[in-house]
């Protein structure tokens, strides 16, 4: 198994990609921390997955409850090896506008949320990890954290920002054994999320959501999106030791839409 004695922390384990990274961590050998807002969901989760998860209720951008949580899994495991951050926000509001309509407080609620949940977990997980010399940070973006994609607001450049904090985490941290790692793929045809978004997208051009859809799938070379199922097993690869040349990178799952 890859991640076999490994401990990972789950952020957003209650989302569909979160969830599906979970199961994938836990079925090759990780001991998996699933946190989130909804205890109800974590639960089930664990309980979906087994013995090898624990749930606690954290909050991404609560500096105080992600280090006092770090502090948890430590003493309760002794090391966090994996931190992997798959947050998400209600989009309703945020996509589907054009700039020139949109709000300025609509444009930076992606900005400032995703960047701020995701320093304040990484930089938790930094801390541990470089006193263990060795760990790996994971993050998610979507395609247009790269590429210009209309009526997105502040996602595209959120997006390019943690890619940004990816970068920065692993020149720092490499050194002392500290991957970072972002994982970019289409949108997930498969999450509540994107099937929100491409309505949003959809009534915005006049078109049904099946047509949005299609018109997505084609701008890639397979002329389909990104599964969750393949989105995990990338996700659990990037965290083994066997893609320990892996940091400061992007893994590019997005069948061709962007070339790194």
């Amino acid at each position: 198994m890859l991640l076999e004695g490994k401990n990972a922390i789950v952020y957003g384990a209650a989302g569909a990609a979160g969830s599906a990274v979970a199961r994938t961590f836990a079925s090759e050998g990780a001991r998996v921390f699933l946190t989130g807002r909804d205890l109800a969901k974590l639960d089930a989760l664990a309980k979906e997955i087994g013995g090898a998860a624990e749930t606690a209720v954290v909050d991404a951008l609560d500096e105080t409850a992600v280090e006092s949580h770090c502090d948890a899994v430590v003493q309760a495991a002794g090391r966090i090896d994996i931190s992997f951050n798959a947050v998400g926000i209600p989009q309703q509001g945020l996509q589907g506008i054009p700039l020139t309509d949109l709000p300025v407080a609509s444009f930076l609620v992606p900005i400032t949320t995703y960047t701020r949940a995701h320093f304040v977990t990484a930089r938790a997980a930094a801390r541990r990890m470089t006193v263990q010399r060795s760990g790996v940070i994971l993050m998610h973006t979507p395609e247009p954290g790269r590429v210009g994609v209309p009526m997105l607001g502040g996602m595209g450049p959120a997006w390019a920002a943690l890619e940004a904090l990816n970068r920065e985490l692993s020149v720092e941290y490499a050194r002392f054994g500290v991957r970072a790692v972002c994982l970019r793929t289409t949108g997930m045809e498969e999450t509540s999320t994107i099937d929100v978004v491409f309505g949003l997208h959809a009534d915005a051009l006049g078109i049904t959501k099946e047509q949005f859809a299609t018109v997505v799938a084609e701008t890639t070379h397979r002329k389909r999106a990104t599964t969750l199922a393949e989105f995990a097993e990338v996700a659990a690869f990037v965290a083994s030791e066997k893609a320990a040349a892996m940091t400061g990178t992007v893994a590019n799952l997005t069948g061709g839409v962007v070339v790194d």
